[in-house]
């Protein structure tokens, strides 16, 4: 029983020793070195979740590791062949430089690796550069135009950064990822215009967009332009000011909650 053991530990140490050396040597050369991977127990429980049957990001995820970025690879063979195998089936996926962590799954011939980076919340120093950022991209689309669904816009007016719009959006992202819930109208029964005004913000029209998800502005901003109804709030030319702010989830959800208040300023 102790000799199994020590034998499996081996055959992992093994496996994830051989993906240092392909790391480090740049797979042959063929690829400039990347820096060593970390251990990381919680892609060990991934890599079993994967071999189960699992998909790579939802194993990941049940896994309490929340991944910006990942990549699994699964050989079969003695344990003589494993740098050779690694080097044909999975070498530039597990020499990718953006990943950090290492987790591996032994079963008989089988290994299953997970390699991962981990998604870090953005800190609140960083949202005035993700709000022109979004604004950047916002206006990009609205000086083209585009098709929402089956309407077609054509170009629009720029909107505006409000720093008020921005807090009524902060607010209610973040009271979403405090109590854990996805929706336009708020635990106390206000909607976005009710928000709006009562932040003294004097509004002719309101509309909001809110994501639950998104790890970054262009992934937040592009995933609104593929939604038709979201789109069209973003598109609307009547619309001169907008906030956007993010939250990060607590409890059972740690994605990122978006939340997007366009305006337009009442006389």
């Amino acid at each position: 029983m102790i000799g199994g053991l020590a034998a499996a530990m081996a055959s992992r140490a093994d496996a994830v020793s051989a993906v240092q050396v392909l790391r480090e040597g740049g797979c042959g050369g063929i690829l400039p070195p990347a820096r060593l991977l970390q251990h990381d127990a919680r892609l060990d429980r991934a890599a079993e979740r994967w071999a189960a049957g699992a998909t790579l990001s939802a194993a990941a995820e049940r896994s309490g590791y929340t991944a910006e970025s990942s990549a699994g690879v699964h050989i079969s063979g003695p344990e003589s062949s494993t740098l050779q195998l690694l080097r044909k089936s999975g070498c530039r996926a597990l020499s990718d430089p953006r990943l950090q962590d290492i987790g591996l799954y032994h079963r008989g011939v089988d290994s299953w690796l997970v390699i991962a980076s981990r998604y870090v919340v953005p800190p609140a120093s960083q949202a005035p550069v993700l709000a022109s950022r979004a604004l950047q991209l916002i206006n990009d689309v609205r000086a083209r135009g585009t098709r929402c669904g089956e309407r077609s816009f054509g170009p629009a007016p720029p909107v505006k950064l409000s720093g008020a719009l921005a807090s009524v959006a902060f607010g209610h992202a973040a009271d979403m990822a405090e109590h854990n819930y996805f929706e336009h109208q708020d635990l106390a029964g206000h909607s976005p215009a009710d928000r709006v005004r009562a932040a003294g913000y004097r509004e002719k029209l309101v509309g909001e967009n809110i994501a639950y998800g998104p790890k970054s502005t262009d992934e937040v901003v592009q995933g609104w332009l593929d939604s038709p109804g979201h789109c069209e709030n973003i598109m609307d030319p009547r619309f001169a000011e907008m906030g956007i702010a993010f939250a990060a989830g607590q409890k059972s959800k740690h994605g990122l909650y978006w939340v997007q208040v366009l305006a337009t300023p009442g006389v």
